[in-house]
Protein backbone atom coordinates (compact mmCIF):
# COMPACT_ATOMS: atom_id res chain seq x y z
CA UNK A 1 0.00 0.00 0.00
CA UNK A 2 1.26 3.58 -1.07
CA UNK A 3 0.87 6.29 1.46
CA UNK A 4 1.77 9.85 1.11
CA UNK A 5 3.22 12.25 3.65
CA UNK A 6 -0.04 13.39 4.40
CA UNK A 7 -1.37 10.02 5.26
CA UNK A 8 -3.19 9.46 2.10
CA UNK A 9 -3.18 6.22 0.69
CA UNK A 10 -2.98 6.53 -3.13
CA UNK A 11 -3.89 3.70 -5.14
CA UNK A 12 -5.34 5.22 -8.42
CA UNK A 13 -2.87 5.75 -11.09
CA UNK A 14 -2.89 7.88 -14.70
CA UNK A 15 -0.77 6.21 -16.95
CA UNK A 16 0.06 8.36 -20.17
CA UNK A 17 0.81 5.98 -22.98
CA UNK A 18 1.70 8.61 -25.66
CA UNK A 19 1.96 12.31 -25.85
CA UNK A 20 0.48 12.33 -29.14
CA UNK A 21 -2.74 13.35 -30.46
CA UNK A 22 -5.09 13.82 -34.05
CA UNK A 23 -6.91 16.67 -32.57
CA UNK A 24 -5.42 20.26 -31.80
CA UNK A 25 -7.92 21.40 -29.02
CA UNK A 26 -6.56 25.49 -28.69
CA UNK A 27 -6.91 24.84 -24.59
CA UNK A 28 -4.84 21.90 -24.52
CA UNK A 29 -2.10 23.03 -27.42
CA UNK A 30 -1.04 25.42 -29.95
CA UNK A 31 -2.23 25.22 -33.27
CA UNK A 32 1.17 24.26 -34.89
CA UNK A 33 1.36 21.49 -31.81
CA UNK A 34 4.33 21.11 -29.37
CA UNK A 35 7.85 19.67 -29.82
CA UNK A 36 6.30 15.57 -29.09
CA UNK A 37 8.54 13.15 -27.61
CA UNK A 38 10.85 11.35 -29.64
CA UNK A 39 9.77 7.66 -29.92
CA UNK A 40 12.90 6.57 -28.01
CA UNK A 41 11.79 8.33 -25.13
CA UNK A 42 8.43 6.84 -24.52
CA UNK A 43 7.83 4.09 -22.90
CA UNK A 44 7.57 0.93 -24.99
CA UNK A 45 4.41 -1.35 -24.57
CA UNK A 46 6.12 -4.59 -22.72
CA UNK A 47 7.98 -1.10 -20.46
CA UNK A 48 4.12 -0.05 -20.04
CA UNK A 49 2.82 -3.26 -18.86
CA UNK A 50 6.11 -3.74 -16.80
CA UNK A 51 5.58 -0.61 -14.91
CA UNK A 52 1.50 -1.32 -14.15
CA UNK A 53 2.23 -4.24 -12.83
CA UNK A 54 4.57 -3.09 -10.23
CA UNK A 55 2.45 -0.25 -9.73
CA UNK A 56 -0.16 -2.67 -8.82
CA UNK A 57 2.01 -4.82 -6.95
CA UNK A 58 2.48 -1.29 -4.22
CA UNK A 59 -0.96 -1.26 -4.01
CA UNK A 60 -2.40 0.51 -7.23
CA UNK A 61 -5.91 -0.78 -7.87
CA UNK A 62 -7.19 1.87 -10.22
CA UNK A 63 -5.51 2.68 -13.81
CA UNK A 64 -6.51 5.22 -16.06
CA UNK A 65 -5.17 4.88 -19.89
CA UNK A 66 -4.22 8.51 -20.43
CA UNK A 67 -2.28 10.83 -23.73
CA UNK A 68 -1.96 12.85 -25.97
CA UNK A 69 -4.72 10.37 -27.60
CA UNK A 70 -4.41 6.91 -26.32
CA UNK A 71 -5.43 5.19 -29.27
CA UNK A 72 -3.13 6.82 -31.51
CA UNK A 73 -1.00 4.14 -30.30
CA UNK A 74 -1.43 1.18 -32.87
CA UNK A 75 -0.27 -1.22 -30.01
CA UNK A 76 -2.33 0.12 -27.19
CA UNK A 77 -4.11 -3.23 -27.35
CA UNK A 78 -1.64 -5.24 -26.51
CA UNK A 79 -1.10 -3.06 -22.91
CA UNK A 80 -4.29 -3.45 -22.43
CA UNK A 81 -4.76 -7.33 -23.06
CA UNK A 82 -2.21 -7.55 -20.18
CA UNK A 83 -4.11 -5.29 -17.65
CA UNK A 84 -7.11 -7.13 -18.42
CA UNK A 85 -5.63 -10.11 -17.00
CA UNK A 86 -3.45 -8.65 -14.39
CA UNK A 87 -4.64 -9.69 -10.48
CA UNK A 88 -5.31 -6.75 -8.41
CA UNK A 89 -5.81 -4.44 -10.42
CA UNK A 90 -9.98 -3.52 -10.08
CA UNK A 91 -10.62 -0.68 -12.30
CA UNK A 92 -9.16 0.14 -15.75
CA UNK A 93 -10.74 2.77 -17.44
CA UNK A 94 -9.13 5.45 -20.44
CA UNK A 95 -9.58 8.89 -21.18
CA UNK A 96 -10.43 9.28 -25.35
CA UNK A 97 -11.49 11.55 -27.77
CA UNK A 98 -13.40 9.20 -29.54
CA UNK A 99 -12.05 9.63 -32.71
CA UNK A 100 -9.87 6.22 -32.67
CA UNK A 101 -11.62 3.45 -30.92
CA UNK A 102 -14.48 2.79 -32.99
CA UNK A 103 -12.17 -0.72 -34.05
CA UNK A 104 -11.32 -1.56 -30.38
CA UNK A 105 -14.77 -1.41 -28.84
CA UNK A 106 -15.65 -5.24 -29.46
CA UNK A 107 -12.35 -6.26 -27.94
CA UNK A 108 -12.69 -3.51 -25.28
CA UNK A 109 -16.02 -5.14 -24.26
CA UNK A 110 -14.41 -8.95 -24.12
CA UNK A 111 -11.98 -7.58 -21.73
CA UNK A 112 -14.09 -6.40 -19.51
CA UNK A 113 -12.73 -2.67 -20.05
CA UNK A 114 -15.73 -0.68 -20.18
CA UNK A 115 -15.23 2.28 -18.21
CA UNK A 116 -14.53 5.21 -20.56
CA UNK A 117 -13.94 9.08 -20.85
CA UNK A 118 -15.07 10.78 -23.38
CA UNK A 119 -13.41 14.56 -24.34
CA UNK A 120 -16.36 16.21 -26.01
CA UNK A 121 -16.30 19.87 -25.50
CA UNK A 122 -19.37 21.35 -27.62
CA UNK A 123 -22.63 18.85 -28.76
CA UNK A 124 -22.99 21.25 -31.62
CA UNK A 125 -20.56 20.35 -34.76
CA UNK A 126 -19.59 23.62 -35.61
CA UNK A 127 -18.36 24.76 -31.88
CA UNK A 128 -16.91 21.68 -32.03
CA UNK A 129 -14.55 21.99 -35.28
CA UNK A 130 -13.63 25.51 -33.85
CA UNK A 131 -12.21 24.40 -30.55
CA UNK A 132 -10.52 20.97 -31.88
CA UNK A 133 -9.11 22.56 -35.38
CA UNK A 134 -10.67 19.21 -36.70
CA UNK A 135 -13.22 17.83 -38.82
CA UNK A 136 -13.99 14.79 -36.56
CA UNK A 137 -17.56 15.48 -34.93
CA UNK A 138 -19.24 12.53 -36.60
CA UNK A 139 -16.50 10.13 -36.29
CA UNK A 140 -16.81 11.14 -32.52
CA UNK A 141 -20.70 11.17 -32.30
CA UNK A 142 -20.79 7.99 -33.95
CA UNK A 143 -19.06 6.38 -31.09
CA UNK A 144 -20.23 7.44 -28.55
CA UNK A 145 -23.29 6.48 -29.14
CA UNK A 146 -21.90 3.26 -30.27
CA UNK A 147 -19.95 2.97 -26.94
CA UNK A 148 -23.38 3.95 -24.83
CA UNK A 149 -25.41 1.09 -26.54
CA UNK A 150 -22.90 -1.53 -26.30
CA UNK A 151 -23.39 -0.84 -22.31
CA UNK A 152 -20.07 1.02 -21.54
CA UNK A 153 -19.89 3.29 -18.85
CA UNK A 154 -19.61 6.47 -20.28
CA UNK A 155 -18.89 9.90 -18.70
CA UNK A 156 -18.39 13.23 -20.99
CA UNK A 157 -15.98 15.58 -19.88
CA UNK A 158 -16.78 19.01 -21.29
CA UNK A 159 -14.37 22.04 -20.23
CA UNK A 160 -16.87 25.31 -19.87
CA UNK A 161 -14.51 28.18 -21.88
CA UNK A 162 -15.52 31.30 -21.78
CA UNK A 163 -16.65 32.99 -25.28
CA UNK A 164 -16.51 29.10 -26.96
CA UNK A 165 -18.67 26.66 -25.61
CA UNK A 166 -21.02 27.94 -22.91
CA UNK A 167 -23.79 28.02 -24.94
CA UNK A 168 -23.66 24.41 -25.27
CA UNK A 169 -24.10 23.51 -21.39
CA UNK A 170 -27.13 23.17 -21.63
CA UNK A 171 -27.79 21.00 -24.85
CA UNK A 172 -25.19 18.70 -23.95
CA UNK A 173 -26.99 17.58 -20.52
CA UNK A 174 -29.63 16.47 -23.24
CA UNK A 175 -27.39 12.98 -23.31
CA UNK A 176 -28.06 12.66 -19.86
CA UNK A 177 -31.68 13.30 -20.54
CA UNK A 178 -32.01 10.48 -23.07
CA UNK A 179 -29.11 7.89 -22.30
CA UNK A 180 -27.58 6.72 -18.88
CA UNK A 181 -24.18 8.73 -19.16
CA UNK A 182 -22.72 11.06 -16.89
CA UNK A 183 -21.84 14.94 -18.32
CA UNK A 184 -19.06 16.44 -16.49
CA UNK A 185 -18.60 20.40 -16.41
CA UNK A 186 -14.71 20.66 -15.94
CA UNK A 187 -13.13 24.45 -15.03
CA UNK A 188 -10.50 25.58 -17.82
CA UNK A 189 -6.93 25.66 -16.87
CA UNK A 190 -4.31 27.52 -18.80
CA UNK A 191 -2.15 24.62 -19.86
CA UNK A 192 -1.57 24.82 -23.24
CA UNK A 193 2.12 25.20 -24.79
CA UNK A 194 2.32 28.90 -22.79
CA UNK A 195 0.88 30.64 -24.79
CA UNK A 196 -2.37 31.61 -22.58
CA UNK A 197 -1.73 32.30 -18.82
CA UNK A 198 -4.80 33.68 -16.35
CA UNK A 199 -4.87 34.35 -12.65
CA UNK A 200 -8.81 33.34 -12.45
CA UNK A 201 -12.07 32.02 -14.78
CA UNK A 202 -14.99 33.35 -15.88
CA UNK A 203 -16.71 29.57 -15.35
CA UNK A 204 -15.59 28.11 -12.59
CA UNK A 205 -17.77 25.34 -11.19
CA UNK A 206 -20.34 27.73 -9.13
CA UNK A 207 -21.28 29.68 -11.91
CA UNK A 208 -21.83 26.69 -14.03
CA UNK A 209 -24.26 24.65 -11.38
CA UNK A 210 -25.62 28.39 -10.91
CA UNK A 211 -26.07 28.14 -15.19
CA UNK A 212 -27.65 24.87 -14.84
CA UNK A 213 -29.94 25.47 -11.97
CA UNK A 214 -31.54 28.47 -13.94
CA UNK A 215 -32.98 25.84 -16.18
CA UNK A 216 -33.37 22.98 -13.65
CA UNK A 217 -33.89 24.07 -10.56
CA UNK A 218 -34.53 20.43 -9.02
CA UNK A 219 -31.35 18.93 -9.61
CA UNK A 220 -30.17 17.28 -6.20
CA UNK A 221 -26.34 16.25 -5.16
CA UNK A 222 -25.85 13.06 -5.05
CA UNK A 223 -23.30 11.24 -2.74
CA UNK A 224 -19.64 10.70 -4.15
CA UNK A 225 -16.72 8.68 -3.04
CA UNK A 226 -14.54 10.63 -0.62
CA UNK A 227 -11.39 10.22 -3.53
CA UNK A 228 -13.56 11.48 -5.80
CA UNK A 229 -13.02 14.88 -8.32
CA UNK A 230 -16.80 15.88 -9.47
CA UNK A 231 -19.65 16.92 -7.31
CA UNK A 232 -22.50 15.01 -8.90
CA UNK A 233 -26.30 15.42 -9.33
CA UNK A 234 -29.12 14.70 -10.52
CA UNK A 235 -32.18 16.15 -12.27
CA UNK A 236 -35.36 14.27 -11.83
CA UNK A 237 -36.72 12.20 -15.05
CA UNK A 238 -33.08 12.48 -16.56
CA UNK A 239 -31.78 8.74 -17.27
CA UNK A 240 -28.17 9.74 -16.28
CA UNK A 241 -26.43 12.61 -14.39
CA UNK A 242 -24.33 15.41 -14.32
CA UNK A 243 -21.47 16.51 -12.13
CA UNK A 244 -18.67 19.33 -12.07
CA UNK A 245 -14.79 18.81 -11.47
CA UNK A 246 -12.98 22.13 -9.81
CA UNK A 247 -9.78 21.57 -11.76
CA UNK A 248 -8.89 25.15 -11.31
CA UNK A 249 -10.55 25.88 -7.90
CA UNK A 250 -9.11 22.62 -6.88
CA UNK A 251 -12.10 21.50 -3.99
CA UNK A 252 -10.48 17.92 -3.88
CA UNK A 253 -7.01 18.33 -3.17
CA UNK A 254 -7.60 17.16 0.30
CA UNK A 255 -8.37 13.55 -0.40
CA UNK A 256 -6.26 13.37 -3.89
CA UNK A 257 -5.35 9.25 -4.43
CA UNK A 258 -3.75 9.76 -7.58
CA UNK A 259 -0.30 9.52 -9.11
CA UNK A 260 0.39 10.22 -12.63
CA UNK A 261 3.45 8.79 -14.52
CA UNK A 262 3.66 10.66 -18.44
CA UNK A 263 4.34 8.69 -21.40
CA UNK A 264 8.53 9.83 -21.50
CA UNK A 265 8.49 8.41 -17.74
CA UNK A 266 8.13 11.51 -15.37
CA UNK A 267 6.51 11.00 -12.10
CA UNK A 268 3.91 13.78 -11.01
CA UNK A 269 2.24 13.59 -7.98
CA UNK A 270 -0.12 16.34 -8.89
CA UNK A 271 -1.05 18.11 -11.99
CA UNK A 272 0.22 21.62 -11.24
CA UNK A 273 3.37 19.82 -9.48
CA UNK A 274 6.89 19.84 -11.17
CA UNK A 275 7.81 15.89 -12.19
CA UNK A 276 9.21 14.56 -9.12
CA UNK A 277 11.48 11.75 -10.85
CA UNK A 278 11.90 9.71 -14.38
CA UNK A 279 11.10 6.51 -14.13
CA UNK A 280 12.12 5.41 -18.04
CA UNK A 281 16.18 5.31 -18.00
CA UNK A 282 15.60 3.23 -14.28
CA UNK A 283 13.31 0.66 -16.05
CA UNK A 284 15.66 0.09 -18.58
CA UNK A 285 18.85 -0.93 -15.91
CA UNK A 286 19.09 -4.14 -14.30
CA UNK A 287 17.02 -4.38 -10.88
CA UNK A 288 14.62 -1.80 -12.43
CA UNK A 289 11.78 -3.27 -10.32
CA UNK A 290 13.13 -2.98 -7.04
CA UNK A 291 14.51 0.76 -7.92
CA UNK A 292 11.22 1.57 -9.57
CA UNK A 293 9.56 0.64 -6.05
CA UNK A 294 12.31 3.01 -4.39
CA UNK A 295 11.36 6.10 -6.72
CA UNK A 296 7.69 5.38 -6.35
CA UNK A 297 7.97 5.38 -2.71
CA UNK A 298 10.21 8.74 -2.57
CA UNK A 299 8.00 10.53 -4.91
CA UNK A 300 4.57 9.25 -3.05
CA UNK A 301 7.12 10.44 0.49
CA UNK A 302 7.24 14.18 -0.58
CA UNK A 303 3.51 15.21 -2.60
CA UNK A 304 2.30 18.74 -1.80
CA UNK A 305 -0.87 18.75 0.21
CA UNK A 306 -2.44 20.89 -2.64
CA UNK A 307 -2.42 21.98 -6.12
CA UNK A 308 -2.36 25.37 -4.37
CA UNK A 309 1.03 24.82 -2.48
CA UNK A 310 2.38 22.49 -5.65
CA UNK A 311 2.23 25.55 -8.08
CA UNK A 312 3.86 28.31 -5.24
CA UNK A 313 7.14 25.22 -5.44
CA UNK A 314 6.52 25.03 -9.38
CA UNK A 315 5.70 28.71 -10.71
CA UNK A 316 6.39 27.83 -14.52
CA UNK A 317 3.54 25.01 -14.25
CA UNK A 318 1.65 26.51 -16.82
CA UNK A 319 4.40 26.54 -19.59
CA UNK A 320 3.61 22.80 -20.14
CA UNK A 321 0.77 21.65 -22.80
CA UNK A 322 -2.21 19.30 -21.08
CA UNK A 323 -0.99 16.32 -24.08
CA UNK A 324 2.46 16.35 -22.24
CA UNK A 325 1.66 15.64 -18.58
CA UNK A 326 -1.29 13.00 -19.39
CA UNK A 327 -4.64 15.26 -19.77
Amino acid sequence: MLIDNHNREINYLRLAVTDRCNLRCNYCMPAEGINFAKNDTLFTIDELARLSTILVSQGVDKLRITGGEPFVRKDLMVLLRHLAGLDGLEDISITTNATLIGPYIDELKILGIKNMNVSLDAIDKATFERITRRNQYDTVHNNLLRLISEGFNVRINFIALEGQNTQDIIPILDLAKHYDVSVRYLEEMPFNGGSKTFESIAWDYKRILEYIREVYPDYYKLESPATSTSMNYKIPGFKGTFGVIPSFSRTFCGSCNRLRISATGDVITCLYAKASTNLRDILRQPNSEENIKKEILKAVGSRSKTGFEAQEKYADVFSNSMTSIGG
